[in-house]
């Protein structure tokens, strides 16, 4: 782990929290952090489940654009390696999102099996914007959740949804009630209470 990416275990919910000021941009501080949190929650019996969570300013705003055209740009982990690495977690995987889930940061999200936001936290896939595609897995995995038209609309507008219109098409399954992190620590617990387990949306229709 680096000073960006802290690792905590709370009541047998493995908790990776990121802190890349100032939007935790995925780069490469921040993406070796997630991948040895992942593989260090995975390898514990003790763990059930996976929160992560950025700081209450920004989930993530995606790739960071000091290390764009770099090379460590495209050092491993890369963002759609972690991506992989999330579809292969035999353990539920919760997205604690405030502030904003953009980009890649969204894509990150995607790649949990379930997302809780804080109230009025933005969400998106605003790279057309920059004249580009989103590149790890959002062009897939975003209209599987919401459905061709709106994840289409989303991807060539760039334009943001709020966490209340993301939880009305099924991007986000629940609206942080107070603390974020107290908030998905308990959905995760009810998850694996439940005996839900993992829901890649690689899976889904």
């Amino acid at each position: 782990m680096s000073d960006a990416v802290t690792y905590s275990v709370r009541d047998g919910i493995a908790v990776i929290a990121m802190n890349n000021p100032p939007v935790n941009g995925l780069g490469s501080v921040l993406r070796p952090g997630i991948m040895a949190g992942m593989q260090q929650a995975e390898a514990d019996p003790n763990v059930h489940a996976i929160v992560i969570i950025g700081t209450a300013k920004a989930f993530s705003g995606g790739a960071d654009i000091r290390e764009f055209n770099t090379p460590k740009s495209t050092m491993s982990p890369t963002l759609p390696e972690i991506n992989e690495a999330q579809d292969r977690l035999n353990k539920p995987m919760v997205a604690a999102i405030a502030g904003f889930a953009l980009g890649g940061g969204l894509e990150l999200a995607l790649g949990c099996h379930y997302r809780v936001a804080a109230s009025k936290t933005q969400l998106g896939l605003p790279e057309v914007k920059l004249g580009i595609l989103p590149g790890s897995g959002g062009t897939q995995r975003l209209p599987r959740v919401v459905g061709a038209a709106e994840g289409l609309k989303m991807m060539t507008s760039g334009n943001t949804v709020t966490a209340e219109q993301g939880k009305a098409v099924g991007l986000i399954d629940a609206i942080a009630e107070g603390d974020l992190l107290e908030s998905a620590i308990a959905f995760a617990k009810k998850i694996v209470a439940e005996g839900k387990g993992v829901r890649r949306i690689r899976d889904m229709k």
